[in-house]
């Protein structure tokens, strides 16, 4: 590892991917499903975790990709703040 490189990237590299996508899916679930604005918050704490893996990664993505996560957290974000301002 270089002096640079942030520990959390490398030890989220390792981790296996069937239980992060997992993970994520119970998380993306529990938002749905939980009442008014604590699964808005949820959602949207999901979302920023997201935004930062995605400023990881962006440099070496293909544009599909890019366009394809843009929209899913289009719709995240869109979710989580109208759970926020439904509840």
């Amino acid at each position: 590892m270089q002096r640079t490189q942030s520990p959390v990237p490398s030890r989220l590299a390792r981790l296996n991917p069937t239980t992060v996508f997992l993970a994520a899916l119970v998380l993306v679930l529990v938002g749905l499903f939980a009442p008014g604005p604590a699964g808005g918050v949820l959602l949207l704490a999901l979302a920023a975790g997201l935004v930062w893996l995605m400023s990881l990664t962006w440099p070496v993505q293909v544009p599909a990709t890019r366009v394809l996560r843009l929209l899913m957290l289009t719709l995240l974000i869109a979710v989580g703040l109208a759970k926020l301002m439904v509840g």
